[in-house]
Formats: C-alpha cells, structure tokens, sequence
C-alpha cells in the first residue's frame, strides 16, 4: 500500500517581512503535528527554503509565493528565485523552465492578491493546481468559491494554512501519497483529500502580536 502523507502547502518564515516564524521552531513544530512534507512559500524568496531543507530535507519543499502583475502565484520545486511584479505569463515560463509545480493561492481572496476572472482563465491552462482553502481567508465563501470553480473546471486543488506564525501551522493540509517531485505530486494529487478550518479571531489576534512582535525586534535572527 502506498504511504500517505499530510503535506503542508503554504507557510512562511520570517525570511518573510510578515511572518514570525523562525526556521528551528518551524520544522520542529511540522514534525511534533505529523506533517510529513513542508512547502516553505515565502514571499518572493527561497531564501528562507533553502536554508530549512539543509536542516531537514526530506521534509523541506522550496517553495515560493510570487506577487505577479496581475495576481499572487504559488510554485514548488523551485530552483531559482522569480522576482516580482513580472506579467503572470512571464513568471509561469520562467517557472516552467525550472520544472516547477505551479498553483495558484487564495484565488478569489481580493483583499490578498486574488484573481480577477479574466485574468484567472487566461493563466489556467499553464498552471497544476488550485488553493480552493487557505486558512487565512476571512470568510469561508472565499474558500467555497474557489472550490465551485475548480471542481467545475476538473483542476487539481490543494489546501495550505499560509501560516506566518506558529499557531496556524497545519490549519489546511492535503493527504495524499508521498511524493519527492513535481510529477509525484502531480500524479499524488489525484487521489488526495483536503482537511482544514479558518483561523478563528482569537488565533488571528495571536498570529498578529507574534508578526508585530517581530517586526519590532531590531535583534529578530532569522535562523
């Protein structure tokens, strides 16, 4: 039987300018919450990724979160950093040329970078995968929107907590078979199942003192 694993999709470091969450207590934290595969997706960097998976590479998948012109993207297995503020058919090509894993994040969340619709069916066809729950959207229609769309279209879809502090590591993950590769997760995410809840006010209130907490700590280390 093939070993299944829950895979965290979408979490940041404090490689991140709004995050908190330091490399050693963030893998540690995976572990301790049975999270079998990590994709660290900091913003505009793999900075932060490649230095957790010279910690724990087995868990570590270099991630990135890509701010295009258009809309935020998400790619894992990335080997070089895509810069910002590229068109988003410009960053997808640039991503294909390393054999990155491409999704796309919080689709309809327009407080946070979403997708107008235009704009989504024109990229649709290049990218592997849709977020249909990201635990920090603030109303959960955002989530089902995304889900409606991607069922309807038959795109694979994945779950991630987009965690930037500790407290909301593993709110979304994906179950699915193990994987070590873009085309592993690809054939992996057929036969998946997703699992999550939104980040209640009370833990949102938390998640921002830790990320204030941070921003003011001239002497915040990074690792």
């Amino acid at each position: 039987m093939t070993e299944q694993i829950k895979a965290e999709f979408h979490c940041h470091t404090v490689y991140s300018h709004d995050s908190s969450n330091r490399i050693p207590q963030l893998l540690a934290a995976a572990r301790e919450r049975g999270i079998g595969r990590l994709a660290i997706t900091d913003h505009n960097t793999i900075q932060g990724a490649l230095k957790a998976r010279e910690f724990d590479p087995e868990l570590v998948v270099v991630g990135e979160e890509i701010l295009t012109e258009k809309g935020e993207l998400l790619a894992y297995y990335v080997s070089e950093v895509i810069p910002k503020g590229l068109s988003a058919m410009e960053t997808i090509r640039r991503l294909k040329s390393q054999r990155a894993f491409i999704a796309v994040p919080h689709v309809f969340d327009y407080r946070r970078h979403g997708w107008h619709l235009d704009d989504l069916l024109e990229i649709l066809p290049f990218v592997d995968a849709l977020e249909v729950f990201n635990a920090r959207c603030l109303a959960s229609g955002i989530n089902r929107q995304g889900r409606e769309f991607a069922e309807a279209r038959h795109m694979p879809m994945i779950a991630g907590s987009d965690a930037h502090s500790l407290v909301e590591l593993g709110l979304a993950t994906v179950s699915l078979s193990a994987f070590t590769s873009p085309d592993e997760l690809r054939q992996a995410l057929k036969t998946s199942s997703i699992a999550g809840r939104l980040l209640s006010p009370l833990d949102h209130l938390k998640a921002s003192s830790l990320i204030g907490l941070g921003r003011l700590n001239p002497w915040k280390k990074r690792d």
